[in-house]
């Protein structure tokens, strides 16, 4: 396996939420349940978590996402100058729809140095050194927030339209990467849906009536990134995952990643890339010839989270073969699709099935890279 991560056998981040816990933040919802009684369920439950992934053979550890009802809603939602209002409609989903929630920029926007994401990384890092495991923790990507803004949501008195929010978004990302370092962290993810939606025309099509500018936006989102990521320091790595959607087993976009990989693969200043590669709707493996010779990798998300059907290890040996055909093998890695539960709804499968998928990573990894 690999010392540096993204490991050979990796993972997205979140896991289905254990009964407890799920059964605790309904109390602490209705007001039943005190912030420090919710507290303690949620150490709990993370500390098992964690012991979890390292008795099913991870050397990476996530806190499973398991203090957030959303994987992007609640750390936006604790930026200053951001706020999570209802909407008249969800996010729209194959045959669902979310919880109708959007973003609001009411203020400046920067990251607060007491963000309770960081309090949230310590614990993670205390749980993960008991058993070895490098800690690793995630957070929505700028671009997200971009993305995700609709027409009517920034404050005309605080910002002259979305343009205007770029240098002190790219201000607020650089102060939380510094954050995190300083509180420990080495291994941070951002999770982006805006670069699967740039290769969806139908996707596309919705952006503009959002009223993006999609001209040349794979650019600007990579430029965006860079100037975050431009100065970290060598020893923490950043990575993405681009998700295709991920609610209850559903999913928005398809199409492969062609029109975007040049910029997101070979222009993008990211250690590596969570890519999906579970379903038809990824396409093939060509566009990873645009990955660059050197240490930045691509995760290959051959395991779906979206059902609990273990899938033929000789099968995905087959397609990550398949995959070093366009980048090199020792540049690829493996993992699960996404998480397992990117709301705190979960994913269609059992907890049982879930680690018998993490299992079936760590194993098929092994095999191939020794």
């Amino acid at each position: 396996m690999t010392a540096r991560p993204p490991f050979r056998a990796d993972i997205v981040g979140s896991f289905l939420r254990p009964a407890p816990l799920a059964e605790a933040r309904r109390s602490h919802a209705e007001g039943a349940l005190s912030d420090a009684g919710l507290r303690e369920v949620e150490d709990a439950a993370i500390a098992t978590l964690v012991q979890q992934q390292h008795d099913n053979g991870l050397q990476v550890a996530t806190d499973g996402e398991f203090r957030r009802s959303w994987w992007h809603f609640d750390f936006f939602g604790l930026l200053d100058g951001v706020d999570i209002v209802e909407l008249d409609h969800g996010i729209q989903f194959q045959g669902v729809q979310t919880k109708p929630r959007g973003i609001e920029i009411s203020g400046p926007i920067g990251f607060p140095a007491d963000h309770p994401f960081l309090d949230h990384f310590r614990a993670l890092a205390q749980d993960a050194a008991a058993t070895g495991a490098t800690p690793k923790f995630t957070i929505p990507a700028p671009t997200v927030l971009d993305f995700r803004l609709e027409p009517g949501h920034i404050d005309p008195a605080v910002y002259d339209g979305r343009a205007a929010i770029t240098d002190d978004l790219v201000q607020a990302y650089r102060d939380a990467l510094a954050a995190f370092y300083a509180a420990g962290a080495r291994y941070l993810q951002f999770d982006d849906t805006a670069w699967a939606y740039l290769c969806s025309d139908v996707e596309l099509a919705k952006a503009r009536e959002r009223g993006i500018d999609t001209d040349g936006i794979a650019e600007r989102y990579a430029d965006l990134l860079n100037r975050i990521l431009d100065g970290k320091p060598d020893d923490l790595t950043v990575t993405t995952h681009v998700c295709r959607g991920n609610f209850r087993s559903t999913w928005i976009s398809s199409g492969g990643y062609e029109p975007v990989a040049e910029q997101l693969l070979g222009n993008t200043a990211y250690d590596g890339y969570f890519l999906e590669y579970d379903s038809e709707r990824a396409g093939g493996f060509e566009p990873l010839r645009f990955l660059p010779e050197g240490e930045k990798k691509v995760v290959l998300g051959l395991i779906t989270t979206k059902s609990g059907e273990l899938e033929d290890a000789d099968e995905v040996r087959r397609r990550i073969a398949e995959a070093a055909q366009h980048a090199p093998l020792a540049q690829l890695a493996l993992s699960p699709q996404c998480g397992f539960a990117s709301t705190e709804e979960g994913n269609t499968l059992t907890e049982d099935e879930q680690w018998a998928k993490v299992r079936s990573v760590v194993e098929i990894a092994r095999t191939v890279w020794g």
